[in-house]
């Protein structure tokens, strides 16, 4: 788990570098990186990751994933070969100047989680509030620690001789 969140530290780190890098090209010199110039009149076209932490608790492993300006509808979750994967699209205001300066990127966004065994991946529970969406995914009965009772006493047998 730790080795996973280093991971995703580390490229969520590199991810924002890269934007900046991006935006600094697009700013001079009209340049789209993933691209090459941009026409003019076009849009540009971010990806990025959206900023991912996670929790436990007893009963669920939690994410939580940053989306500030995001809509239920622009964003889509599901599970698929162990991961659950936050994906959508992130839409610049109405009316949002084609030269102003951001720090936020728009577009479409992209990220997944490998998930780690022992959890119910047919109950996970989302939520979308205040540009916070929260997923629960149900850690299974069998997954959960169980206390093992420990005897005590001297149980000796006499040995006879």
């Amino acid at each position: 788990m730790l080795s996973t969140m280093f991971t995703n530290d580390v490229r969520q780190t590199l991810d924002q570098f890269r934007r900046s890098v991006d935006q600094m090209f697009e700013n001079f010199y009209g340049y789209q990186a993933q691209q090459g110039p941009a026409p003019a009149g076009a849009e540009r076209t971010w990806t990025f990751s959206p900023m991912v932490e996670s929790g436990w608790t007893e009963n669920y492993l939690t994410l939580r994933a940053i989306l500030p300006g995001v809509l239920d509808k622009d964003v889509n979750v599901t599970v698929q070969n162990n991961q659950i994967v936050i994906e959508g699209e992130r839409k610049a205001p109405e009316g949002f100047a084609r030269n102003a300066f951001t720090q936020l990127a728009y577009g479409k966004f992209y990220t997944a989680w490998t998930l780690p065994a022992g959890l119910d991946l047919e109950h996970v529970h989302c939520r979308l509030q205040n540009g916070i969406l929260d997923i629960q995914v149900p850690i299974l009965e069998t997954s959960k620690p169980k206390r093992i009772q420990i005897n005590t006493g001297a149980h000796h047998k006499a040995i006879s001789s």
